[in-house]
């Protein structure tokens, strides 16, 4: 989720439950099957067996918009291109070349940039299906003006044909005085209306738009001073909505005030929001309908704790809504309060329930365990935690693996079975472990409302020791489940190869984490697939592992430097810390990076890459 350095915790809270913590028993029988092994080979031919599609939307469309901080340095290896002039919008945003947006008004000197700037990398996504119109898709993802500089807001792509084009996109207006925006995530509430929750935050460049990539925090040194360091915001798309600037990006309070969309302003420095996440209840038969949880953690300096909050509102028509609440604290697992990863979802009876992630030191993160909060009344009271029995002290990846310089994201997926199964509408989460030196998915279930959990079972079913990542579960409406990551079991494309060129291994020159010959022809555990596994309702898998690329990419190539600097030292850079997933009827529909160039990518950016496939 981003570039933002770890800080600490935010203002006290009005009210917050803790409830004593109870490993749950572990429920055993179903969930207890995991996939067959699968040969490479076998993996690699899936693709063309299951009748996967790609497209690559975020090549059909090129995107600008005026960033608030330039940052013109250059990489010189690994396809770099910095900073470029907008060559031409063809989204029909507003790109800023008539004047600042209304956000930038209060800029300092030299702020913001002068004019609109391209759209390279499109890195970390989010993907939502309309549930009152099923082909209509929308998808975001971070929106990429500087790789160098970790430059970017929030974009999105939207298809109203299952996937098959993306004719919409542009930036999501409405944040652009802040350095970045970013972690994509979104919801449809009841009546059709999109919603985008938003981390737009401050930052600017020690030497300037051509300086070292370091950032400077302090509240003095702000770029727009008019605007608060750091925020969690929303931005609505109305239903009908038809163009890349139909988005209503404030909010009338019931004061009269109208501003920015703001659900938690950060004035402290230092104690800041993170890691936000949506999530509506769109289910007209739901006794809490068209209630909105926003959700998210505040982080400090001091310590690295980190702390869980909620507020809510009312879907309104139109895309209007109610004022967002207090905030108030969610239970934890442990007092010391290092909380993070809140990934919100409402049954059809209503309930919402989110897992929530905690590390259990505060200086030394090597484990992580897993639990459940909920909430039966919209959100006023919560309950929880129901811990997840063999999600306990799990052993954490490191945060760059080996061969590659890139940095692992969240390490688990939650979600809720809109089937019922044994009377329950079942609960599945699925996490990575590093216990045995590779990043393995594991997968468990509750079908009696988190009091038990299914036993552990491996969702990747690879030979060659390999990588597998950033899970993401999904539920039809017909009761299948998917968990889709990112893989590494194949060997990047040979020399000489069509594949190779493809996927621009020859670029690949410079990386400190590989003591293999570069470029990486050949290389195992480095180049990148995604992957999914389907389950049913009560977790017996369908088929073995199958394979969502058409095309094996390299993740070092354009990477977004994390942390900036004017020579590459290849410490973290960004594929994201998730991806989409979703289903249309029976079809799951993932969006996951690529860097492959099929015809439209050249240049081997970050590109969003549209995978269907129907479920078995």
């Amino acid at each position: 989720m981003g570039l933002k350095q770890r800080r600490l915790l935010a203002v006290g809270m009005p009210f917050f439950v803790v409830i004593a913590l109870a490993v749950m028993p572990v429920q055993v029988g179903a969930g207890t099957n995991r996939p067959g092994v699968h040969s490479d080979t076998d993996y690699a031919a899936s693709y063309a067996r299951a009748n996967v599609t790609n497209v690559f939307a975020t090549t059909q469309q090129v995107s600008c918009y005026r960033p608030e901080v330039p940052f013109f340095t250059t990489g010189t290896t690994d396809g770099y291109t910095g900073m470029t002039p907008c060559p031409g919008a063809t989204t029909g945003e507003d790109t800023g070349a008539a004047g600042p947006y209304p956000t930038q008004v209060g800029s300092a000197a030299g702020y913001p940039a002068a004019g609109p700037m391209l759209v390279n990398d499109h890195s970390e996504s989010d993907l939502r299906v309309d549930p009152n119109h099923p082909n209509h898709v929308i998808g975001s993802s971070k929106w990429f003006a500087s790789a160098e500089g970790y430059n970017h807001v929030l974009g999105f792509y939207e298809s109203f044909d299952g996937g098959q084009t993306w004719p919409v996109q542009g930036h999501i207006p409405g944040y652009e005085g802040f350095s970045d925006d970013t972690d994509p995530v979104g919801a449809f509430d009841g009546y059709g209306n999109f919603y985008e929750i938003l981390l737009p935050y401050q930052f600017a460049y020690a030497g300037g738009a051509n300086g070292t990539g370091s950032k400077l925090f302090q509240k003095s040194k702000l770029p727009n001073p008019a605007m608060p360091p750091e925020s969690v915001s929303v931005s609505v798309r109305p239903v009908g909505a038809k163009f890349a600037t139909d988005w209503i990006t404030t909010h009338t309070n019931s004061a009269g005030v109208t501003g920015p969309d703001f659900v938690e302003i950060d004035n402290n420095q230092g104690q800041e929001p993170d890691k936000q996440w949506i999530a509506i209840d769109n289910n007209p038969s739901s006794p809490n309908y068209n209630t909105i949880y926003a959700m998210f953690v505040n982080f400090s300096f001091d310590g690295l704790m980190s702390k869980a909050y909620v507020s809510t509102a009312k879907a309104l028509p139109g895309g209007q809504h109610t004022d967002w609440t207090p905030l108030q604290r969610l239970p934890s697992l442990s007092g010391s309060a290092s909380d993070t990863y809140l990934l919100p979802h409402v049954d059809p009876n209503g309930t919402v329930w989110t897992s929530i992630t905690n590390f259990p030191s505060r200086q030394s993160r090597s484990t992580y365990s897993l639990a459940v909060d909920y909430s039966t009344d919209g959100g006023r009271t919560w309950q929880g935690p129901l811990a997840v029995p063999g999600a306990q002290n799990v052993t954490i990846p490191p945060e760059a693996y080996p061969n590659t310089t890139f940095t692992d994201g969240i390490t688990d997926t939650f979600t809720v079975g809109t089937t019922k199964v044994n009377g329950r509408y079942p609960l599945y989460i699925s996490w990575e472990d590093y216990a045995s030196g590779y990043d393995n998915i594991m997968l468990s279930g509750s079908f009696d409302g988190g009091q038990s959990w299914t036993t552990p079972v491996r969702v990747n079913d690879n030979v060659s020791l390999a990588d597998e990542f950033q899970p993401n579960l999904a539920a039809a409406a017909n009761g299948t489940v998917s968990v889709n990551f990112y893989d590494r079991r194949l060997a990047c494309p040979a020399a000489g190869t069509a594949e190779a060129t493809g996927a621009g291994i020859g670029l690949d020159t410079i990386n400190p984490h590989y003591t293999g010959a570069l470029p990486p022809y050949g290389a195992s555990n480095y180049c990148i697939n995604t992957s999914v596994q389907f389950y049913t309702a009560a977790l017996t898998p369908l088929g073995g592992n199958i394979r969502l690329s058409a095309h094996t990419w390299d993740p070092q190539l354009n990477a977004p430097w994390r942390f900036g600097s004017s020579l590459f030292t290849g410490k973290d850079t960004f594929v994201g810390d998730y991806f989409g997933n979703d289903f249309a009827g029976s079809t799951s529909l993932t969006t996951s990076v690529s860097t492959y160039d099929d015809g439209t990518n050249p240049r081997h950016y970050q590109q969003q890459v549209i995978a269907t496939v129907a479920s078995p």
